[in-house]
């Protein structure tokens, strides 16, 4: 954490020069308004109080963060999944914006490194990341408009951090739902396997086409050939109107 400096009033700030290196790196870009990124991260723990008395801390603009999160998501999952009923998007966004999900998304862009705080480090709450995500979303939004921060959480946040498909896969499973209705209708169930050029990470993405009774119904990807069969099985679900939420 950037505990480096200390103002005279006893206030906690960021070593600037490390943090709006640390701020570029994560942003993919050269942030304007530090102060605004700067609040972002400073944890209500170590609130500081301005000669007018507005205290400072990441409070409102978590509350901001937040409710942009659920619109940015809400659109990302509206046009990733075109067939999914209502109740099918709203579990599928509450997965992504659970606090033990927003934690690790904050813990793998390294939010830690930049949060200031008064807690010993036996003493962090549990959220403390997750609320620094929403918190550097609302700064971002604020910053540089709902555009250019949906392009970072989307891209640069749930890409780069965040598997969705096996998250959904680890509390669903796809393929023995798609394989139950087959056998129900007495339809035969094929799953056909292809491994793609390599991905960015350097593995292999394996895409599989789902048929059922000799008729393509959907395709999905994935780094296995059981995550793609997954991803496949809940698209042709969404297709069938078998998911309601």
């Amino acid at each position: 954490m950037f505990l480096l400096n200390r103002k005279k009033n006893n206030t906690l700030i960021h070593d600037r020069d490390k943090f709006r290196s640390e701020l570029k790196n994560l942003l993919g870009f050269r942030p304007r308004n530090l102060r605004l990124y700067e609040m972002a991260f400073i944890h209500r723990s170590a609130t500081h109080t301005l000669p007018d008395g507005v205290r400072v801390n990441n409070e409102r603009l978590e509350y901001l963060g937040d409710a942009i999160i659920d619109c940015i998501l809400s659109d990302y999952l509206f046009h990733l999944y075109p067939e999914a009923t209502e109740g099918f998007l709203t579990k599928t966004r509450a997965r992504i914006v659970n606090r033990e999900t927003l934690n690790q998304l904050g813990l793998s862009m390294g939010l830690d490194r930049l949060i200031v705080s008064n807690l010993a480090p036996s003493d962090s709450p549990r959220n403390l990341y997750g609320n620094a995500v929403e918190a550097l979303v609302g700064a971002l939004f604020i910053n540089r408009g709902y555009d250019r921060t949906r392009k970072f959480l989307i891209e640069r946040g749930l890409k780069r951090h965040f598997n969705l498909s096996a998250l959904l896969a680890a509390e669903t499973d796809f393929k023995s739902m798609i394989l139950e209705y087959c056998q129900k209708k007495k339809q035969k169930l094929n799953f056909t396997s292809r491994e793609k050029q390599s991905g960015s990470n350097g593995h292999p993405i394996f895409t599989v086409t789902l048929e059922i009774s000799n008729k393509v119904i959907s395709q999905g990807e994935g780094s296995t050939k059981k995550d793609a069969e997954q991803v496949a099985s809940m698209a042709a679900l969404n297709k069938l109107g078998l998911l309601k939420g």
